[in-house]
């Protein structure tokens, strides 16, 4: 079985999450049957289909038309109706053992015989899921997070017995209905996302049971100092304390009396009105940021990248995999491997050794892996290596944004749609480093564009500078490095292009965009202005009352408006996008390289002085260009009426 083989998807069960896991798959174009035990679950998980198509077509997330989606999904109780011609299933059933091992032993019987069968459980194991059935190399977990219609990230996990080909297949369907995918290589309790979170909620809830912080500090500390989107205790509220305590309860760990507390009084959150805050009589999650002070962010953080170094050195997952799904099913500013190298893993080991040797607790002994990084000097960033590797030019681990070069083309994509590919200083040194080590003489040119379907890039993360000092944030070098780079640069812009988003567009030489596109400089509803160049580059794009009342009013305009201003080249269809970019690129790619650099640096350097010396630089460089092969070559072909072929000399 491979993805091209898979035609007709089952998904067994119509709650919160089989409804939306059936949703995704018939969005991406399968045939997909919805089944539940009875009528009125079905009827009822396909009513919040047609009201959240409604939504999406509304707001114009989806192109096509509800209706046409609805079209492709079935409905049935029978389960072996459901599936008996099912090339994927997908179980989606409350998270009981004995229930899971029912419904398998009966796909086992019902099912084709090449059918690939899979598991959305959270937290039960894969492998003894499998033993309910004659073909286990056939069963793999595809765990989508809650709800899947908006959350990018599907663990694809290994039960002991399951073959590279099902785990291979069922990774590329995620990629196929438009998810990203990461190994979990072994069926280890929690997986990677819920193993590795485990001590963001549970390490806090120590502290504060030891009497050494208190709630709303820890919360604070972690949202207002580190940048995480919701402190510990808050996320335990919002998604139940009491699904914290069975996960930890059925693993056999060691339960903070803060929790068992909480427990005990059947508070478990908002879902009961109270929790470890009070959201009846009280005003729910009411922590500021003064509140953060003296609390010990460490302790936490070193827990979170001890568990992450602990799947690496077991070779559950890769510290790319385990960063990925930590910022994509959880929100983390950053993955913890990324954030322990910045922090410096000698650091990190430092304070576990410490911990342990205070408490004595399992929960603080290192990672042999962590051990072994620091004992061979790889200890993160300064040191050129620790998870990942940070030498110069392509030895360079890069984390927010991804790079591939086709030829002359070299492709550059902002990789964090979780944020909607929000600039941090990560991105932003990234970028910065890439174009330093460039050798402009096999790239010709460079595109910059945005993960995903929402965003080209939707502003700078603030929470990417949680805990900087405000005289250190210093953005300009990124869009100085964009605007400088001797190749031309071509922006490709698909969704929301605001704040330093848009600010780094600017500083491209060439943009093009979606007609859906959406432009603006919102820093100024912030108490801000643009700092990366914003005000500059559009006084000198547009008119001073345009870019006036681009930066003052901090609204956004369309497209079609940007185009009109003159802030970008092209709006055109999402059907004519592709196409256009393509033809932008083949004249930039196949063009004369050496007179491509000289006319981008003349117009640079040229504009901001005044119409005689630009002239003088233009004979310049028109002088040096008439000495070149180049354009000797281009003289030839255009008197042999062929194409020419540039070779940059």
């Amino acid at each position: 079985m491979t993805v091209d083989t898979i035609d007709r998807v089952a998904v067994l069960g119509a709650g919160s999450m089989g409804h939306g896991i059936t949703e995704v798959i018939a969005l991406a174009g399968y045939e997909v049957t919805m089944r539940d035990i009875e009528r009125e679950f079905v009827d009822d998980g396909y009513e919040s289909i047609e009201w959240s198509l409604e939504k999406l077509a509304e707001k114009g997330i989806i192109d096509e038309a509800p209706a046409e989606v609805l079209d492709r999904i079935s409905t049935e109780t029978d389960l072996e109706t459901a599936v008996e011609d099912a090339d994927l299933v997908i179980e989606a059933a409350p998270e009981k053992m004995d229930l899971k091992k029912d419904i398998f032993s009966d796909l086992d019987a019902f099912t084709p015989p090449d059918a690939i069968l899979a598991s959305n459980t959270s937290s039960l194991s894969i492998t003894e899921i499998a033993t309910a059935t004659d073909r286990p190399d056939q069963v793999v977990g595809l765990h989508f997070f809650n709800p899947p219609v908006k959350m990018d990230l599907v663990e694809v996990i290994y039960g002991k017995k399951t073959s590279d080909e099902t785990a291979e297949t069922g990774y590329e369907f995620v990629e196929s209905i438009g998810k990203t995918p990461i190994y979990v290589q072994k069926d280890v309790h929690g997986f990677v996302v819920n193993a590795v979170l485990g001590p963001f909620i549970t390490e806090p809830a120590w502290m504060v049971s030891e009497g050494e912080a208190d709630i709303r500090q820890a919360d604070a500390c972690m949202v207002y100092e580190r940048g995480y989107p919701m402190g510990p205790f808050e996320l335990s509220d919002m998604t139940g304390i009491d699904i914290s305590y069975h996960v930890r309860n059925e693993a056999g760990m060691p339960i903070p009396p803060v929790m068992e507390e909480k427990i005990e009084a059947e508070e478990y959150g908002k879902k009961t009105g109270k929790g470890y805050y009070d959201y009846e009589d009280g005003d729910g999650a009411d922590y500021e940021p003064d509140d953060a002070e003296g609390f010990d962010w460490l302790r936490v953080e070193a827990c979170i990248i001890n568990q992450a170094a602990e799947h690496i050195g077991n070779d559950v997952a890769t510290a790319e995999a385990i960063d990925t799904g930590m910022r994509l099913g959880t929100g983390f500013p950053e993955g913890p491997c990324r954030r322990g190298d910045k922090l410096g893993l000698d650091t990190v080991l430092d304070k576990l050794r410490s911990l342990h040797e205070e408490y004595g607790e399992d929960r603080y002994e290192p990672s042999e892996y962590l051990v072994q990084l620091v004992e061979k000097g790889n200890t993160g960033e300064d040191a050129g290596a620790g998870f990942y590797e940070y030498g110069s030019g392509s030895d360079r681990s890069y984390t927010a944004i991804s790079v591939e070069q086709d030829g002359g083309l070299l492709e550059v994509t902002l990789d964090r749609p979780e944020r909607l590919n929000a600039l941090n200083q990560d991105m932003m040194d990234e970028i910065v480093h890439l174009l330093d080590s460039i050798d402009t003489d096999e790239v010709r040119c460079i595109t910059f564009e945005g993960a995903g379907e929402k965003a080209f890039c939707a502003g700078a993360d603030i929470t990417g500078f949680a805990g900087v000092d405000p005289h250190e944030k210093d953005i300009t070098p990124v869009f100085e490095a964009v605007a400088n780079v001797a190749v031309p640069t071509l922006a490709k812009i698909d969704g929301y292009c605001l704040g330093g988003g848009h600010e780094l567009a600017l500083a491209c030489d060439l943009r093009i965009a979606t007609e859906d596109s959406e432009f603006g400089f919102p820093e100024i509803n912030l108490g801000l202005i643009p700092g990366g160049g914003g005000t500059q580059r559009a006084m000198r794009m547009l008119t001073e009352a345009r870019a006036k009342e681009l930066v003052f009013r901090g609204n956004r305009i369309d497209a079609e408006t940007a185009e009109e201003w003159g802030l970008i080249n092209r709006a055109v269809d999402d059907d004519e996008f592709d196409e256009t970019v393509e033809a932008f690129l083949d004249d930039l790619v196949n063009g004369a390289p050496i007179a491509l650099r000289k006319a981008k640096q003349v117009m640079n350097d040229g504009k901001d002085e005044n119409i005689q010396a630009g002239l003088r630089m233009e004979a310049q460089a028109f002088g040096l260009l008439l000495g070149t092969e180049d354009m000797e070559e281009g003289a030839a072909a255009f008197m042999e009426k062929r194409d020419p072929e540039f070779e940059g000399k």
